[in-house]
């Protein structure tokens, strides 16, 4: 079945399940009922499994909730919940080839700083002192549920709690000078507010994620297009591949990569990354 959990900037921080056309409080649902307002928690104990979560919406009493619009949308996750953040680099061809370059022999990962995340809605500000070149980057977000280390491809898929949209920002001058001195990414990939997460929170059981459309556009202008069919490593490959090295736990989310069409940003521009069965992540840049 298919279903959406928003969080909300409210002082309760309520969460928000749209589900078969409804939107429901699903904050006051826990409350009533005595479980956890933890969505890895939730996950973890199966309540959005299809069976289990049909029998909830038809045996028990939920209230109404209006769908909340882009500026009452938190992060999918509380920040305190989120681990690290693996982002995947050139897990589309396209993408590759348009930096003329060819996809890595094995999965390429970086790392983006939880303190980075930023809900929908936001304005990143690039910092008055860099006048380089800022690019968008949609992706698929991966939300992991559980703790794992050298996992097959079967455990793999089961790690996953659900999923959500990422802009991975990159301040693509320093990157580029960066990779030239043979340094890490870690300063282009890293500026305050570079990820932009949201703007909800679909569970693993709610979508299969193996052939959605990935775009993004900058002021209504289509930028990037394309499938996830296109990825070169799909999610349980690089679950496993990340778990030789080490261990996946519960809030790690992990970026699946972008596909071509990556452009510069100008002050005041709107990008939004949308991806089929998840929704639209909107953000603004300011470069002053």
């Amino acid at each position: 079945m298919n279903c959406r959990v928003f969080r909300l900037r409210t002082p309760q921080h309520e969460w928000v399940l749209e589900t078969g056309g409804r939107h429901l409080h699903l904050s006051r649902y826990l409350a009533e009922h005595d479980l956890p307002r933890d969505l890895l928690a939730l996950c973890a104990m199966g309540f959005f499994e299809n069976e289990e979560l049909e029998r909830r919406l038809r045996e028990d009493r939920w209230e109404e909730r209006p769908l909340p619009v882009d500026e009452e949308i938190d992060l999918p996750l509380q920040r305190e919940r989120v681990g690290k953040i693996l982002a995947l680099g050139k897990n589309f061809s396209a993408h590759a080839a348009e930096f003329g370059e060819e996809v890595p022999a094995e999965p390429l990962f970086f790392n983006k700083l939880p303190e980075l995340l930023v809900p929908t809605a936001s304005t990143v500000t690039v910092p008055s002192w860099y006048d380089g070149r800022v690019d968008h980057e949609a992706e698929v977000a991966v939300v992991i549920g559980a703790q794992g280390r050298d996992l097959t491809l079967e455990e793999a898929e089961r790690m996953v709690a659900g999923y959500t949209v990422a802009n991975d920002l990159t301040a693509r001058s320093l990157q580029q000078a960066d990779r030239q001195k043979g340094f890490p990414w870690l300063r282009g990939k890293n500026l305050d507010g570079f990820c932009p997460l949201g703007p909800c929170f679909v569970p693993r059981e709610c979508l299969d994620v193996s052939d959605l459309r990935v775009r993004a556009t900058v002021n209504g202008q289509l930028r990037q297009d394309a499938t996830t069919a296109d990825w070169v490593v799909d999610v349980p490959h690089a679950l496993a591949y990340l778990s030789r090295h080490l261990t996946l736990r519960s809030g790690d989310i992990v970026l699946m990569g972008t596909p071509e069409g990556v452009g510069p940003l100008d002050d005041g521009d709107e990008v939004i990354c949308e991806v089929e069965g998840i929704g639209a992540l909107r953000t603004t840049i300011a470069r002053p």
